[in-house]
């Protein structure tokens, strides 16, 4: 910052943004939010002030992390919101969908591994393995709903928009309608994976935890950080965007 005035002026303005409004303004910043556990993502709604009081953190220490952050050069820190939307579904797909196809056999084995041969010392486990099968079947269907219906839709509309042709309704009526779908199962899998991380102290390894047992409470928090990520780029970026673009097309 150029002086103390500007850093305050700035830190008054973090204070009051959105979590996913932070997040846009600098990728990096979701880093920081996953280290203190604040969802940017499907509670990402909520300013940085309201949410540090939620869980009892001093906003001052975190916004001094996030000056930090946002000082330090980074060439990896994409501009995600300056994105076309095709090439935004595209990256979702590629990166994120790929990583949750790609995670759910090895992790779903396991979790049912280490639920098998300490669940008798460490009843959690078996509760571990339940939840996260529930995410992996909802996520697979979520995806599939995604991929098959409504990231065609959106690049239908970029379609329609770079070619200045005549759109056509979709069947189910306007796109803010699978949206809303999309954003209800985003919580639901964001809520189940928090009650894997609390049920695991947040990834915090028995002293009896063998090499499966360690990988996999890693596997999950990974698991946990990409889904973060994933959500935060569809509610925050992509769904505004494509309800944006929508209205456009058909109110011009």
């Amino acid at each position: 910052m150029n002086s103390e005035n500007n850093f305050l002026t700035e830190q008054e303005v973090y204070h009051h943004l959105t979590l996913s409004q932070i997040v846009t303004k600098d990728h990096r910043a979701a880093g920081v939010f996953e280290k203190y556990n604040l969802d940017f993502c499907c509670k990402g709604n909520k300013s940085l002030g309201e949410a540090c009081k939620e869980k009892g953190l001093n906003a001052e220490e975190i916004l001094s992390e996030l000056q930090s952050v946002n000082i330090v050069p980074n060439e990896n820190n994409l501009r995600f919101n300056d994105w076309e939307l095709d090439f935004l579904v595209d990256y979702i797909i590629n990166n994120h969908h790929q990583y949750v196809k790609d995670s759910i056999p090895v992790v779903s084995a396991h979790a049912n591994k280490v639920a098998s041969v300490h669940g008798k010392n460490h009843p959690e486990t078996i509760e571990l393995n339940k939840i996260f099968t529930v995410v992996y079947k909802d996520l697979k269907q979520h995806l599939m709903k995604e991929e098959e219906i409504l990231f065609p839709y959106i690049k239908y509309l970029v379609k329609v928009k770079n070619n200045n042709s005549n759109p056509e309704r979709p069947y189910f009526g306007t796109i803010a309608n699978p949206i809303k779908l999309m954003e209800s199962e985003h919580t639901s899998a964001g809520d189940n994976l928090f009650s894997i991380r609390k049920l695991t102290d947040n990834y915090t390894l028995p002293a009896d935890a063998c090499t499966t047992y360690t990988t996999y409470y890693k596997e999950l928090k990974e698991f946990e950080e990409d889904l973060h990520k994933h959500v935060y780029l569809e509610n925050s970026i992509l769904f505004p965007k494509a309800i944006m673009l929508e209205e456009k097309i058909f109110n011009s």
